[in-house]
């Protein structure tokens, strides 16, 4: 290889991680704004799941992205929802405060148009402190939340929160 090749590979592959960013941060900016939407919600596994009506602000930078929303249900109940999450390279991670109010971590990566993340939290939920989320954007101006956790009795999966959000 001549040296020119070699200076060409060596400088592609220190820019790797930078690209990467970069392309994290033009999906990022492509989830700003704000959100609304309906979809249900299973507070325990086991139980009938509750239809409710979300409503969400998201910002952006090249290198985070914050959502804070609300969702209501069965007329009175209001909760508070929020995610923060930082991407270094193609890795995400942050922070989940649900229903519960508890501080929960994420970490994972984008697939896609969809970041798929690993939620460990903050106390035991349907027998174990562990489950999958899913952000994905479908379209311009539609985003659908999706929570995913284990039936202890079963071992089977079981969709504990589907959100249907379009842009504002």
């Amino acid at each position: 290889m001549s040296f020119f090749a070699r200076a060409f590979l060596t400088l592609s592959i220190g820019l790797l991680p930078s690209l990467s960013a970069a392309d994290e941060s033009g999906f990022l900016q492509s989830l700003q704004g704000n959100w609304t939407g309906t979809g249900t919600v299973i507070r325990r596994i086991g139980m009938s799941p509750i239809n409710v009506t979300c409503t969400f602000a998201s910002m952006a930078t090249t290198s985070s992205l914050s959502m804070r929303g609300n969702c209501r249900g069965l007329l009175v109940m209001s909760r508070a929802i929020s995610a923060d999450l930082k991407v270094s390279g193609a890795r995400y991670s942050g922070v989940y405060v649900g229903p519960s109010g508890g501080r929960s971590g994420l970490s994972g990566r984008r697939q896609g148009n969809t970041i798929d993340l690993a939620v460990h939290w903050s106390k035991d939920v349907n027998g174990d402190r562990t489950a999958d989320m899913a952000i994905q954007k479908l379209g311009g101006n539609s985003l659908n939340l999706r929570t995913i956790d284990r039936d202890p009795t079963t071992g089977k999966s079981v969709i504990t929160s589907d959100i249907a959000l379009r842009r504002l």
